[in-house]
């Protein structure tokens, strides 16, 4: 009786709309369904017009580097900064609050600023790069095929930085400080500390922080929009950006919806290979002597 609730809640609002969005999958289902109520069923058909898509291939290698490109660079920079943060200093905790502003902002909000400050012509950035002679032009980023990618990239790991901060420092508060004090007894350096203590004792902290990185990147959808677009000539157009676009610009809800399922597929076969390859590497260091 009380899980009763929450499994009530799961299924309304977390069970359902899977539900109806594989069903909405297999039927063409457009906008003209909502005045005439038929939407007939189609089978696997809007699953192959997807894949069978030109722009697919290119689609998803974008989406592969974007995710890959953002994870890679959240939890870099999101570790180190948890390794800073381990030490006490004065107003240690003040900077840490600070650093969780970019990930309690709206994306909206961040990424209306990202693109004034990207901006080619007026943006700060391009601003500062030619203060500092490093560019007498200017980067294209919005304009640019190339950067572009680069850019939504480096704004979402702007975002993300805060959330693997927080939750690798977690990880290393957990760590006991006499297993430090006994390495350091030992002679131990920083870089054999890191490497046989640390690490492996923050691995299944690592393992939650990269999975979640994971899922949560595929599904970005409001920093490119409001960045890019998905440009320019679709540069930066990902898995997520095409699924709205079908929805909700084409109003081909069925094909949407089974882009949207491929992302979810996509999403759960990513974690669980991860895992999978997690698991093997931790067993590996166990029965090391």
């Amino acid at each position: 009786m009380f899980l009763a609730p929450a499994a009530a809640y799961l299924l309304l609002f977390f069970g359902y709309p899977l539900a109806e969005n594989l069903v909405t999958s297999f039927r063409h289902h457009t906008v003209t369904t909502f005045y005439t109520g038929e939407a007939p069923f189609v089978g696997l058909r809007n699953y192959a017009a997807i894949l069978s898509s030109e722009r697919f291939p290119t689609t998803l290698l974008t989406t592969a580097l974007f995710t890959a490109g953002s994870v890679l660079g959240q939890f870099a920079v999101g570790l180190a900064l948890a390794l800073f943060f381990r030490r006490r200093f004065p107003l240690g905790g003040l900077l840490r609050s600070l650093l969780l502003l970019p990930w309690l902002l709206p994306l909206v909000v961040s990424g209306t600023t990202w693109r004034w400050m990207l901006d080619p012509d007026s943006g700060v950035v391009n601003a500062v790069l030619r203060g500092l002679h490093l560019s007498s032009s200017g980067v294209p980023w919005l304009t640019g095929t190339s950067q572009a990618l680069l850019a939504v990239v480096l704004v979402n790991v702007w975002v993300g930085i805060p959330f693997n901060t927080a939750i690798l420092y977690g990880g290393l508060q957990d760590i006991p400080t006499r297993v430090y004090e006994a390495a350091a007894l030992d002679g131990a350096g920083r870089l054999a500390t890191f490497r046989h203590i640390t690490w492996p004792l923050l691995r299944p902290v690592v393992s939650v922080v990269l999975v979640l990185g994971v899922v949560y990147t595929l599904k970005v959808l409001d920093i490119i929009l409001v960045v890019t677009g998905g440009g320019p000539a679709g540069a930066t157009e990902t898995l997520a950006t095409q699924s709205y676009e079908l929805s909700f610009r084409q109003y081909d809800f069925g094909r949407g919806a089974a882009m949207g399922n491929l992302l979810v597929v996509l999403s759960l076969v990513s974690a669980l290979a991860y895992l999978r390859v997690d698991r093997r590497a931790r067993a590996a260091w166990e029965a090391s002597p």
